[in-house]
């Protein structure tokens, strides 16, 4: 199961915590994933499809439940994509189009292109909502690669109404026109994880912390062992180039010929050509300080450079 599938049969799950927070869910499942037919003189009838079954059924619950309307499920599967795909048909009956005006699918002239404000009221029903957005054109990316979250809608003033909700709880959201339709979209770990949370997919929120933490550590990690690599890379070619001075100092003035300080560097390096310079000095008698070492290191290349001049 994919992550937008486990978020949305949790989001599906989430009890209402007031008496108009399910209507809020249904309002905003409706307006995203249904397809309104006009027949005439008032006559309504809507479609509404979803490939997740958690989410099928909270549709005709809450359709049965709060509007008392009949139904129809229709089971599709997929040549393509071998998945099933669940249609709930709402035929023309009395008071479909009153239940349409009370979910803002309909208005007074006509479609709702934004959201009612009646249904957003309260801080829960705000939830209620986004969570209905979510549950039908949500997806989110698996926390294992990158962060990507995105509610997909058919008009642009539904979008810039999610995103206004979403800046209630100071989760910053942007809108992009994809075709024909509008993206609302979040691309940090930390504003899909207050989503999460806010809309009630708690389970879900700490299964994208924990890996956060896991993305975070590996990360980290690969950081330091390309900084080590990096470092012990940069040590060897040094090495190779203090070597290679000191051949030919050695060749010009002899090893008897050279200060014992300068003696000592070089039997050091020598015997241990992978050392790094602190650890040369740590290695000499007495032991030595980086700085010290280093400075040796210099009269050893100023020497190669004024044979080689």
């Amino acid at each position: 199961m994919s992550f937008t599938a486990e978020v949305k049969d949790e989001l599906a799950r989430v009890p209402p915590v007031c008496s108009h927070c399910e209507k809020a869910t249904l309002a905003a499942l409706v307006r995203i994933e249904g397809t309104l037919f006009f027949s005439g003189q008032g006559t309504y009838r809507i479609e509404v499809a979803t490939d997740a079954p958690s989410v099928a059924r909270l549709i005709i619950k809450l359709l049965h439940e709060l509007y008392h309307l009949k139904t129809e499920l229709t089971v599709r599967r997929s040549v393509l994509h071998k998945t099933p795909n669940y249609l709930i048909e709402v035929p023309a009956q009395p008071h479909l189009a009153d239940s349409l005006r009370d979910m803002g699918v309909l208005s007074g002239e006509g479609l709702e292109l934004g959201i009612k404000d009646e249904l957003v009221a309260k801080e829960c029903c705000t939830a209620a909502y986004l969570r209905g957005a979510f549950l039908g054109s949500g997806f989110v990316s698996d926390p294992r690669g990158d962060f990507h979250f995105e509610i997909t809608v058919e008009n642009e003033d539904l979008a810039e109404g999610l995103v206004e909700l979403l800046e209630r709880k100071d989760i910053n959201a942007r809108v992009m026109q994809r075709r024909s339709s509008y993206m609302v979209y979040l691309k940090s770990g930390a504003a899909i994880l207050e989503f999460l949370a806010f809309t009630g997919a708690h389970q879900s929120a700490l299964s994208m912390e924990n890996a956060r933490v896991i993305k975070s550590v590996r990360n980290d990690v690969n950081r330091m062992t390309n900084a080590e690599i990096a470092n012990q890379a940069k040590a060897a070619n040094a090495s190779v180039d203090q070597i290679y001075a000191i051949r030919a100092v050695l060749e010009t003035h002899g090893m008897e010929n050279l200060p014992p300080a300068l003696q000592e560097f070089i039997r050091l390096r020598v015997t241990y050509p992978d050392a790094t310079l602190k650890e040369l000095g740590e290695r000499a008698t007495p032991p030595l300080s980086k700085s010290a070492v280093y400075h040796r290191v210099r009269r050893i290349e100023q020497m190669a450079r004024e044979i080689r001049g």
